[in-house]
């Protein structure tokens, strides 16, 4: 295998439709790149931007390995929650020296792309290579780490390779986009909700839709992988990205049910073993439960759940509401479903949104006031969910040059 053979270079013919049913053997960049002899860096001084998820089927760290097996590694940079992964939400580790490797870790959470641009040259790297299991919502913090990353990188003049994984909720694009004023850390650009692309597939949209001046891209790509496959579908071990992202489960229902981080009268399951599929509140009850249920909504059936958070929203107090059970991927639709749930649950007295400020934070979250004002005026999902059409489909036509994998229809 040669450099040329592992690096995308366009074009959707890198990776064959395999049937979802067999439980396909995927690679992912790591895995190609491992296989090679870590060809495509070698004499190269590299900064590596990962976490965790960085791993081969053994379990194995990317940075652990590379060090391992001689190659030079000027840095390592880790996003929210940290390089090995120790920190809650809204937390880093801090910059320091990695026990294992004797590496320096800098810390990259929150950072500009002035403070990636000085940690980048500290570090004395050449090639910057990115490794992080992304989940495919617009308000998860890993995809602005990618970019303001590559902006950096650009300015420097230095080389960037992404490690491509799959995305765990496939390659469907879905949900309304974001919108002038409403950008901030839970959405800082111009992509709709679920935007349905692998790291390296963003990496390209990115580069050539957003970048004034474009970084010297490499993606080395998945092998097996196409946009029909989720999380559930693959062999690949899961490794959870953050703290309350802890199963394919979590992932594949959190780009419709994160948005109840928007509503201050119900939790998001954050403090409990089921963040993000459990949702309930102190004032809710089996009613919100039937009314969901009701909508006979595909892929997907709710139970009645009662739970008490140890931290986050309403730690300590029972909270009633629903677990969100998929019962088919491929008919589930995670924004649709949870848009559903938001119309139901408005219908109660104690339902509030949640504000910070001036601001409310669902509007943040979903690109723009248009759902909070639609839900609030008694607006079904179906007119929620078809608000967005257009927008959707202009972004499915910007993002197709950049796609690397078949996308299969249902």
């Amino acid at each position: 295998m040669n450099r040329r053979s592992l690096l995308a270079t366009g074009g959707l013919a890198l990776a064959a439709p395999i049937a979802p049913a067999t439980r396909p053997a995927v690679r992912t960049g790591m895995d190609r790149l491992a296989a090679d002899g870590w060809a495509a860096v070698k004499g190269e001084r590299v900064g590596v931007v990962s976490n965790p998820t960085g791993v081969d089927r053994e379990y194995r760290h990317l940075v652990d390995r590379m060090h391992a097996d001689g190659v030079t590694i000027g840095g390592v940079f880790g996003p929210e929650h940290g390089f090995r992964g120790s920190a809650q939400a809204g937390g880093s580790e801090g910059t320091g020296t990695d026990a294992r490797t004797g590496l320096t870790v800098y810390d990259a959470y929150l950072a500009t792309q002035e403070k990636w641009e000085r940690m980048f040259t500290a570090a004395g790297v050449r090639t910057v290579v990115f490794d992080l299991q992304d989940v495919g919502a617009r308000f998860y913090t890993y995809i602005y780490t990618l970019y303001d990353s590559m902006a950096a990188a650009a300015r420097l003049g230095l080389r960037y390779l992404v490690l491509d994984r799959p995305n765990p909720t496939g390659g469907r694009a879905y949900g309304p986009m974001m919108t002038d004023g409403y950008t901030s850390g839970v959405g800082r650009l111009k992509i709709v909700q679920q935007h349905g692309m692998t790291i390296g597939e963003l990496a390209r949209f990115y580069n050539g839709e957003f970048l004034s001046t474009g970084v010297n891209l490499e993606v080395i790509t998945c092998r097996g992988w196409h946009g029909r496959l989720t999380a559930h579908d693959l062999d690949l071990p899961w490794v959870l990205p953050s703290p309350n992202m802890p199963t394919p489960d979590t992932a594949l229902v959190y780009p419709g049910t994160g948005m109840f981080e928007g509503v201050s009268a119900l939790s998001e399951g954050r403090g409990t073993t089921r963040p993000f599929e459990l949702i309930g509140g102190p004032d809710f009850d089996y009613r919100w439960r039937d009314r969901v249920a009701a909508l006979d909504l595909a892929g997907v059936e709710f139970r009645e759940a009662y739970f008490t958070p140890t931290f986050g929203k309403f730690t300590g107090q029972l909270c009633a509401g629903v677990e969100v059970k998929v019962t088919d991927p491929a008919a589930y639709d995670p924004i649709r479903t949870a848009v559903g749930m938001l119309v139901e649950a408005r219908r109660e007295p104690a339902f509030t949104w949640r504000v910070d400020g001036t601001r409310y934070w669902i509007d943040l979250l979903t690109g723009s006031p248009r759902l909070r004002t639609m839900v609030d005026a008694g607006a079904c999902a179906d007119d929620v969910t078809g608000a967005w059409a257009g927008e959707l489909a202009a972004f499915e036509r910007r993002r197709r040059p950049y796609l690397l994998y078949p996308r299969p229809g249902k």
